[in-house]
């Protein structure tokens, strides 16, 4: 992978409902009617002073005026040049973080389908984990309420049910973006085999934030920067090593490529080989 010329330092997204409420502290329930409720939402694994802090982690975006601006704008340019195309239509799949759909976003590159039912100790790392990469990104999101580039350019995004939503949600860093670099990185711990192609997942699940318009290079850079952060904490919580290595013993006992895939792998490798040359 190559270097990148924002300096990154370590330690919005699309979360569940009960994800939010689990972040502010309290679990949320769903009725399920006649004064009935389920089972308690999800919750991270990281609490209070655990969750990194991104407003202390982070470097200020770019300065108008700056080559890291520069750069921003360059890629920005250049992620508009395909809109319409299939890497725009995959940026708008990959937007999608909503459970279940959220937990098969790196089924391909893992080369096992993630669900509830097969992979239920998977599944749970994925939710959890979720929770506390998107809690990361919030603080310096909240701080420096960035714009995001189609509130800059006036072009269209990838979802744009959404925009109303992302408006009044900081661009900087990108939410999505620390949520799958927390995924390529907890992957390749549990499939290490497959670790080149769970990065490059990562990778390019962030650079679909460029596709889509919602975010800049340097939110892309910062978010990976965050998850990175997420990632090491979570290996001083029990909880979360308990369940990575419930996941591990899951993936082990299902060979790749054994059950069908939640979408056409294929189709997906070469759509994703459509990267942007600046921000590779």
């Amino acid at each position: 992978m190559s270097r990148s010329p924002f300096p990154l330092r370590l330690g919005a997204a699309f979360v569940l409902a009960a994800a939010l409420g689990a972040c502010a502290g309290t679990p949320a329930t769903v009725s399920a009617g006649h004064g009935q409720a389920t089972a308690p939402a999800p919750t991270g694994y990281l609490q209070g002073a655990a969750i990194p802090d991104s407003l202390a982690l982070s470097p200020p975006p770019p300065a108008p005026g700056s080559a890291w601006a520069a750069l921003d704008d360059a890629v920005a340019r250049q992620a508009l040049a395909l809109r319409d195309s299939a890497r725009f239509r995959q940026a708008h799949t990959d937007a999608d973080l909503r459970f279940p759909t959220g937990a098969g976003q790196f089924s391909c590159a893992l080369g096992v389908p993630v669900d509830a039912a097969r992979t239920p100790a998977l599944y749970r790392l994925l939710q959890r984990s979720l929770i506390d990469a998107s809690a990361a990104t919030r603080a310096a999101k909240n701080h420096y309420k960035r714009p995001r580039p189609f509130m800059v350019n006036g072009e269209p995004t990838c979802t744009p049910d959404d925009e109303p939503h992302l408006r009044g949600s900081g661009s900087y860093p990108s939410g999505h973006t620390a949520i799958g670099w927390a995924w390529a990185l907890i992957l390749s711990e549990i499939a290490p085999e497959r670790a080149t192609a769970l990065l490059e997942r990562g990778r390019n699940y962030g650079h679909s934030r460029l596709v889509c318009n919602v975010h800049w290079y340097s939110d892309v850079q910062q978010g990976q920067a965050m998850g990175a952060a997420v990632v090491a904490r979570l290996h001083d919580n029990a909880e979360f090593r308990a369940d990575l290595a419930a996941a591990r013993r899951e993936i082990a006992a299902t060979p790749a490529q054994a059950l069908p895939m939640p979408r056409d792998c294929a189709a997906e490798d070469a759509v994703l080989a459509t990267d942007l040359p600046e921000a590779r």
